[in-house]
């Protein structure tokens, strides 16, 4: 099956301590605003990712859509970080949510997947049907055949979640040319 990945969030962990008024101050492009939020956005441009860095020494990258270009959009925000003259130690990298969408060029009938346990559907006030796996990994499943996957903790359990999810619909006949 054919599948988008559209967004990962990674969490990494980095540093100690983290001065953000001084990161703030000589990182050009750098938001932070602690009486709103108490982390500092950062975005670049290729990779496109963005950042939120607390004082712990952690942040979140956000927007990347490859592991690839996730290690990249790090080290260079760690390099950064690095000439200011912040300590950094090899950094702990975890991917949290991957964000990934087929289209199956047929038509779900709704109705059938309520079968399944762990569903929602409530047309009147969103169109898709949510269902839940065991695992954590939640879909979006819309009659015109587009699914959205949610919540997998790595590419290949989205993979792999997308691949079990339409052998179930397929079991109970959910699909319709």
């Amino acid at each position: 099956m054919q599948f988008t990945v559209h967004n990962m969030v990674i969490t990494v962990e980095f540093s100690n301590r983290l001065d953000l008024d001084l990161i703030a101050s000589k990182l050009e492009g750098a938001e932070y605003a602690p009486d709103q939020f108490p982390g500092l956005v950062y975005r670049i441009k290729k990779p496109k990712a963005s950042f939120l860095i607390f004082s712990s020494g952690k942040m979140n990258c956000a927007g990347v859509t490859s592991i690839k270009d996730a290690k990249n959009a790090i080290a260079q925000m760690l390099k950064k970080l690095k000439r200011m003259g912040f300590k950094i130690f090899e950094p702990k990298i975890e991917i949290q949510n991957v964000v990934a969408s087929t289209e199956l060029k047929k038509r779900v009938e709704l109705e059938r997947v309520l079968e399944l346990e762990g569903t929602e559907y409530e047309p009147e006030q969103f169109p898709g049907l949510v269902y839940r796996t065991k695992k954590g990994v939640a879909f979006l499943i819309f009659s015109g055949g587009k699914i959205v996957c949610v919540g997998a903790r790595s590419i290949k359990q989205a993979k792999e979640s997308l691949d079990n999810l339409l052998r179930k619909l397929r079991s109970i006949k959910a699909l319709k040319d």
